[in-house]
């Protein structure tokens, strides 16, 4: 007996067939145009902190593209996704006004007036009797950092200019104005426009004076090459007390100026200074991925009591802008970009082998970063001290653990001598050598093998000659001008510096070979050397810090997580770097 199916019945059986097919149809086209997204993936997941750099070596992690740290999924692009839209990571913030323009200026120029120039350019720039207020679209700026003046007799650029109150200055208050001029003995006169606060026309005063930041005999000494200098305008009497807004540089007094610095002075509200500071020159590792050593380097110098790092940045590897980034991050250093003036090369790559073959020319470029770290923080730190990244100043008392400890008898010694402080205080070279890739020392077994200073451990036995390659602690009250290894000028007179006794305190310099002017002494010694741990007396802490941060910032492979007890995993190069050429 056959069942046949009631026409009723068919279409009931036609429309559920038909709704099926409808409904495997609908969802095909879903899975073609976008994956599902599942419960568990509705959770924030920052972006891999392996994933820095695209393949052009932009960020793609904390700039524009985001206005967080780490970019989530929002709830709109939940909602996107899950109705199968794509969302794109664009900067989604409010067009910023004027105000916030200015300060953001401000922010990557110091030494440009904008925020007054905003404030007053209605009054300033009427017509004046003598010399009117530059607008800041008249000046001609140099490698963006730089302001120029281009007189009868050499080119000026600028990259400063400091208010300076201190009580051992001999011209009393005046505007120090940091620069580079293309002259030796300049004998061009200029002048100084003085801008005060609430005045149509500045105070015009002759320059005092052009003081050369460097000796002739050390090279260079001949026309046409930028030289550093330190030039003193002085503040009148009337005037004393007030700290002007700005300063311009002409060679005629009533000239519109091409240049207009916003005189800087960093005072501490509650007058109070603190402990230390360091002063690190312009970094040139783009093709150096130091950026390990450079965790453990500013873990080390926090814990000898360095109050904050002020970095100069010319070209680095990617992987140390974001260790410093971090750092900025946590108020503990400063970082300050930088260029070269003139017609020097500030192209990547091409400036790093001008600085390698023109050493003289790098060293005298050195003294401009060094020289406005001095004068932007000496109202705000007791002692300053220019260090590279590849030595520390170590005190070598058991008791003392830090660099207050140390100074603390080392000035009481000072005092001792003479009834006065010193403008600085040198602390004697020594080499921990790094043998290079073969590692020929025994590994420290306790110690991750990343901790490029705690693993070195073996010094040459003597110190190179007194005064010859040391570094100094220097009291900014005392010092004009700085070089690397000792002031230029002081203030009240010659520059006296206390040699700190090698049983207080030693400079560890870790280096593969000693400076080129010491190769007929080098090979004494590396033969000479023997076993100095005083560095181990920080080990435990120093390496919970290094290897916290470098976790933080992903350095690690996942599966060490924390980089292991004895030598930890680095993405450091290869497949698994964190920076990819």
């Amino acid at each position: 007996m056959s069942h046949r199916m009631s026409p009723k019945t068919r279409v009931v059986f036609k429309f559920i067939f038909g709704l099926g097919i409808w409904s495997f149809l609908v969802l095909g086209f879903f899975k073609l145009n976008g994956d599902p997204v599942m419960p568990h993936q509705f959770q924030q997941t920052p972006i891999n902190g392996r994933l820095l750099l695209n393949k052009d070596n932009r960020w793609t992690g904390n700039e524009a593209t985001s206005t967080t740290t780490d970019r989530y999924l929002s709830p709109a692009g939940l909602a996107g996704a899950m109705a199968g839209v794509d969302e794109v990571l664009v900067d989604n913030r409010a067009v910023i006004d004027d105000e916030q323009l200015v300060r953001d200026v401000e922010s990557r120029l110091p030494s440009l007036p904008i925020a007054y120039w905003s404030k007053h350019k209605n009054v300033v720039q009427k017509k004046a009797s003598c010399a009117r207020y530059p607008s800041i679209f008249e000046l001609e700026f140099n490698n963006i950092y730089w302001q120029t003046l281009r007189s009868s007799n050499g080119t000026f650029q600028l990259f400063g200019a400091y208010y300076d109150i201190r009580k051992r200055s001999r011209i009393g208050p005046a505007v120090r104005i940091l620069g580079m001029i293309d002259r030796i003995e300049p004998r061009v006169k200029t002048f100084c426009q003085l801008w005060f606060d609430g005045q149509k026309e500045p105070f015009i005063v002759k320059t005092f004076e052009y003081k050369y930041i460097w000796f002739n005999k050390w090279g260079n000494y001949k026309q046409g090459i930028y030289q550093p200098y330190l030039i003193a305008c002085q503040i009148p009497k009337p005037f004393r007390g007030l700290v002007p807004a700005s300063v311009s540089l002409v060679e005629k007094q009533c000239d519109t100026a091409t240049n207009n610095l916003r005189v800087l002075y960093n005072r501490p509200l509650d007058d109070e200074k603190r402990g230390f500071a360091v002063c690190v020159k312009g970094l040139d590792f783009l093709y150096d991925d130091l950026s390990v050593r450079l965790v453990e380097w500013i873990e080390l110098l926090g814990m000898l009591g360095a109050d904050k790092v002020f970095f100069y940045e010319l070209q680095v590897h990617p992987n140390i802008s974001k260790v410093l980034r971090y750092y900025e991050e946590q108020d503990r250093v400063h970082v300050t970009p930088l260029t070269l003036p003139g017609g020097q090369p500030n192209v990547p790559g091409f400036q790093h082998l001008f600085l390698s073959k023109k050493t003289t020319h790098k060293r005298q470029n050195e003294l401009i970063p060094y020289n406005d770290c001095l004068y932007k923080n000496m109202y705000k730190y007791n002692f300053i001290a220019l260090l590279d990244i590849d030595e520390v100043i170590m005190p070598r008392r058991p008791e003392d653990r830090t660099w207050h400890d140390l100074m603390e008898r080392v000035v009481a010694k000072g005092m001792k001598l003479k009834n006065d402080t010193y403008p600085s205080y040198n602390v004697r070279n020594v080499y921990f050598f790094d043998r290079g890739d073969q590692h020929e020392h025994d590994w420290a077994k306790d110690t991750p093998r990343y901790m490029h200073m705690l693993q070195h451990v073996t010094r040459a036995k003597n110190y190179t000659k007194p005064n010859q390659y040391v570094k100094c602690f220097h009291n900014p009250e005392r010092v004009l001008t700085l070089h690397n290894h000792f002031p230029i000028a002081c203030l009240g007179g010659t520059c006296h510096s206390y040699p700190v006794s090698t049983d207080d305190a030693q400079l560890q310099h870790y280096r593969a070979d000693c400076v080129r002017t010491l190769k007929k002494s080098c090979e004494e010694f590396k033969e000479n050397q023997v076993r100095d741990t005083t560095i181990w007396k920080y080990k435990d802490e120093l390496i919970q810090r290094t290897r916290r941060t470098l976790d933080v910032l992903g350095f690690f492979k996942p599966s060490t997580a924390g980089g292991g007890g004895g030598g930890g995993s680095l993405l450091r190069g290869g497949k698994d770097s964190l920076y990819k050429r």
